[in-house]
């Protein structure tokens, strides 16, 4: 699908339950050069208030799409990216942990580089509101198992804020298999397989607490990343 002129990014928001969050996220922009994309795949009424958003700031291009079952964090992703129009496309939390700000430094990372990703482990980042002891302690358990699996060098897999050149990844989308947490790993395994350059930029980011990603989706994640290092891989 042709971008129109206007249209230099597409920036994906998945957004399962958030119609208490979603607004305070929306107040936080004050002016994007591209598409914004919010997914709803939840059983709230996150569509109904993103719509009311829509209607009223009319200086924004918010498209909503509307799931009536539960897509996952990579279906969600992987909804939006089949929506998205621009040549540059990306996706950020909705809970405004990273700023669109933000998300428009690393686009423009995209003129020397295939894809960019937020880290919160490199220096230069800056953690305005940490996460919790325990989740930390976590965060660094599973990036080793992610350099023992996949041999990613990267310090931060999981920050919700990364970046594409269409072209380097629109190839790859196919053959995605993740639709859970773990989606990001195999996106970020295939783009290197696939010989493209990604670079891991420092983000300002904070902790909103109330994370989607409970216990049971860290097992699911273990589980679907071992599944996808040693099943199959799809053509």
């Amino acid at each position: 699908m042709t971008a129109s002129p206007e249209e230099h990014y597409s920036l994906i928001i998945p957004a399962y339950n958030e119609e208490k969050r979603i607004t305070q996220l929306f107040d936080a922009i004050s002016g994007f050069d591209g598409e914004l994309i919010v997914v709803c795949d939840g059983t709230d009424r996150t569509a109904d208030v993103v719509g009311t958003i829509t209607a009223r700031r009319s200086d924004l291009n918010i498209r909503c799409l509307r799931f009536q079952e539960r897509l996952g964090k990579g279906g969600g992703v992987l909804a939006g990216l089949a929506a998205s129009r621009a040549p540059r496309v990306g996706y950020f939390d909705a809970d405004g942990s990273t700023s669109v700000g933000e998300m428009l430094r690393l686009f423009a990372m995209l003129d020397s580089s295939d894809a960019a990703i937020g880290s919160r482990w490199v220096p230069g980042s800056n953690l305005v509101v940490r996460q919790g002891f325990l989740r930390r302690i976590e965060s660094r358990v599973f990036n080793l198992l992610i350099r023992l699996l996949f041999g990613l060098s990267f310090h931060d897999t999981q920050c919700g804020a990364k970046v594409f050149r269409r072209q380097a990844i629109e190839t790859l989308l196919p053959r995605m298999v993740s639709r859970g947490f773990e989606f990001d790993v195999e996106l970020l395994w295939r783009i290197r397989k696939a010989g493209c350059t990604i670079t891991e930029v420092p983000i300002e980011w904070q902790n909103k607490g109330d994370s989607r990603v409970q216990k049971r989706d860290m097992i699911r994640m273990l589980l679907g990343l071992f599944a996808i290092r040693f099943g199959p891989d799809r053509q």
